[in-house]
């Protein structure tokens, strides 16, 4: 079980060092600094609230229930990144390319990651056309993660799956 975890580790951390040294670009350090913003608190608070008091009767339910899975999945993350203290990759793996005022928490899970994918779902599930720009965006904001530096792709997934998670629940919940 060891030799097997061990494994996985490393190729996380390949895969990080993949992503993070040799795709990295000028237009990719421009755009993905700007876009993993998507996955912030500002941005998935402002998005989820605007959307449920402003938005036609299918935002607003999709708003309040992105709020809620919002609030909800941080839950688990606060709780992982105690049990999990794991030193983000910037701080562990010499050469990691990293960008102006590194997060210095702890790295696992991902929180970004999770809130974009915890307002998502919600959201494509009351507008199922929204499905290809909204999964797009979620994905770029997890990619993003690990090209600026700051988590590994397990982090990564594992925010994904949060926030899946609880979005899914808060919107079959709802029903």
């Amino acid at each position: 079980m060891r030799q097997l975890i061990f494994r996985l580790q490393k190729l996380d951390q390949r895969l990080f060092q993949w992503i993070n040294g040799r795709l990295h670009n000028h237009i990719l350090n421009f755009f993905l600094y700007y876009l993993t913003n998507l996955g912030g608190a500002t941005f998935t608070i402002s998005a989820s609230l605007l959307a449920w008091a402003f938005g036609s009767p299918s935002w607003s339910t999709a708003g309040a229930q992105a709020a809620i899975a919002l609030a909800i999945s941080h839950i688990p993350v606060a709780i992982a990144k105690k049990l999990y203290p794991r030193i983000r990759p910037y701080l562990a793996l010499p050469d990691t390319n990293t960008f102006r005022n590194p997060l210095s928490d702890h790295s696992f899970p991902s929180g970004h990651t999770t809130a974009a994918f915890a307002i998502t779902i919600p959201f494509i599930t009351a507008i199922p056309e929204l499905l290809p720009l909204f999964l797009s965006l979620s994905i770029i904001v997890g990619f993003s993660r690990i090209y600026l530096g700051l988590h590994y792709p397990s982090d990564v997934l594992a925010g994904v799956v949060i926030g899946t998670s609880v979005a899914t629940m808060t919107v079959a919940i709802w029903a």
